[in-house]
């Protein structure tokens, strides 16, 4: 064959793998509203970035007339490319292949491009809709999946790992995106379960569809399994996109610093009275971060899950922080199991990435009752304290009203090396509110009084004079300063750049045992 035609068949074998498992299927997914795997890294890639490996790549299996049914890039296209510059590692199953079920070959491209990114130093983004394993492969595909985990495993806090979540992943496909560090599905065409919902007629009796089952409403409110949801492919597409700019490449490196144009001393009076004069009635905590962060721009993340806790990304001139804080409006931002677990992982995050933590605190203490605690909110709510207090990069803490009992210790307290603590005047520092600590203390004199009420409200002010105020805390050091509200944005600012070049150890370990 001369040069001409090895030319020619090259181009023939490119534009057969880059069709997939054909026109139909294609046409088939585009009824759905779904995009294909290859418009998918379009949209995520910068333009004319994407390189790819092993197109040609094909499954060895020779049972049930496999060996006839052989289709270039056997279900999942991998590779690499830039997003707004930055390079990335990326996977894209293949839905028109085979259900986009994974092969011993499908695992192999997988686990070459997750090494890849490793030893680059680079982020890996898998774009999962695949039916789960292929059954005509047996045992190889199962082993494919764990080689695919062990990856996830490795890498985890090594380079971040994003999943996006497009058609089903059923099975043990379920655990790769659930190791990695976020998961995005999409309204509608995404769902995620162990098992489907045949077996769970055929075991429970409960006749469920795959939405009700597994859904992104689902893992985005009830199980908290994902994290962001999106209305359809491009939209969760370009969240990823978003989600990557608040990120470093690697746990060597730290975030990029963005163009500000956001003045650093910029006070908002609005602060000064934002804290209801009732310390019973809500107020919403997502209103302060907005108005203290760069240009109000906040990625939330698990949103709709635990929403007594927000945690999310920011920037404070330029730089990328992740925040934490009390959620006033639910639960009275109350810590329960699933807020604890939802801040612990998240601060994780942040600190194996380098990425400073800022802390928006109001919290009345761990959420009481026999539910909670039968569950193990003792067991949950020390994965919270674990996690601040292991964490080593720059933490800022802000309390901005209650911050009662053992959820002030939990909260980033100077107590657990949190390395600035401010105080709003309206801070409330204590072991417990003052009506409760009023009615333990002075029962006798209370009950004895010829106005109980009256009596109980003359102790509660003297205590809240006594005890419950910012200065006993910042006259003892365990606060470093009580601020002006309007002033926070400057203050925060101030302490990063102070802190950038903070440098802190844990003691040599294997590693920590956290309550899991």
């Amino acid at each position: 064959m001369d040069s001409k035609n090895r030319l020619k068949k090259l181009q023939e074998m490119r534009e057969k793998a880059s069709l997939g498992g054909g026109l139909e299927k294609i046409e088939k997914m585009h009824s759905q509203g779904k995009l294909t795997a290859r418009e998918r890294l379009a949209v995520l890639l910068d333009e004319g970035s994407f390189e790819e490996f092993d197109m040609f790549k094909e499954h060895r299996c020779n049972d049930f007339d496999m060996v006839n049914k052989k289709i270039p890039g056997d279900g999942v296209v991998t590779g690499y490319g830039k997003i707004n510059g930055r390079l990335v590692c990326v996977f894209a199953q293949d839905f028109t292949v085979f259900g986009g079920s994974l092969s011993e070959a499908y695992a192999e491209k997988i686990c070459k491009i997750m090494e890849m990114a490793a030893k680059i130093g680079a982020p890996i983004i898998g774009l999962n809709d695949s039916g789960g394993a292929r059954i005509q492969e047996g045992i190889a595909s199962l082993a494919g999946y764990a080689d695919i985990f062990l990856r996830n495993v490795l890498y985890s806090g090594v380079v971040p790992q994003l999943s996006g979540v497009f058609g089903p992943c059923a099975g043990g496909a379920v655990y790769s995106p659930a190791l990695t560090d976020f998961t995005i599905m999409v309204k509608d065409t995404s769902y995620m379960f162990l098992t489907g919902t045949k077996v769970v007629k055929a075991v429970t009796k409960e006749n469920v569809s795959n939405d009700e089952l597994g859904g992104a409403m689902v893992h985005n409110k009830k199980s908290g399994v994902a994290h962001f949801v999106a209305d359809n492919d491009e939209q969760a597409l370009l969240l990823l996109r978003k989600l990557l700019s608040y990120l470093p490449q690697n746990n060597m490196e730290t975030p990029a610093v963005e163009a500000n144009d956001d003045p650093v001393d910029r006070g908002d009076p609005e602060l000064n009275s934002i804290i209801p004069d009732d310390p019973n009635r809500p107020y919403d905590m997502k209103e302060i971060i907005l108005k203290v962060v760069d240009n109000r721009e906040f990625l939330e993340v698990h949103q709709y899950w635990a929403p007594n806790l927000i945690v999310g990304f920011a920037r404070l001139n330029g730089r990328a922080a992740g925040v934490v804080a009390n959620q006033p409006n639910f639960l009275a931002g109350g810590l329960d199991i699933n807020a604890s677990v939802k801040g612990a992982r998240f601060i994780r995050f942040c600190d194996a990435f380098n990425i400073p933590l800022i802390t928006f605190e109001d919290v009345p203490g761990f959420w009481p009752g026999t539910a909670q605690e039968h569950a193990g909110i003792i067991r949950n709510g020390a994965k919270l304290l674990y996690a601040y207090a292991e964490a080593t990069v720059p933490k800022i803490t802000i309390i901005t009203r209650k911050a009662y009992g053992g959820a002030y210790c939990v909260m980033s307290s100077k107590h657990i090396r949190g390395d600035i603590n401010y105080a709003w005047p309206t801070a409330e520092i204590a072991v417990m509110g003052p009506s409760g600590a009023v009615e333990i203390i002075f029962s006798s004199q209370i009950s004895e009084a010829d106005n109980p009420e009256k009596k109980a409200q003359e102790l509660e002010e003297k205590y809240k004079e006594k005890f419950a105020n910012p200065y006993v805390a910042a006259k003892r050091g365990y606060v470093d300063d009580v601020i002006e509200p309007q002033q926070t944005r400057f203050r925060i600012i101030k302490a990063l750049e102070m802190l950038k070049n903070k440098r802190d150890t844990l003691p040599m370990k294997k590693h920590g045992n956290i309550p899991l």
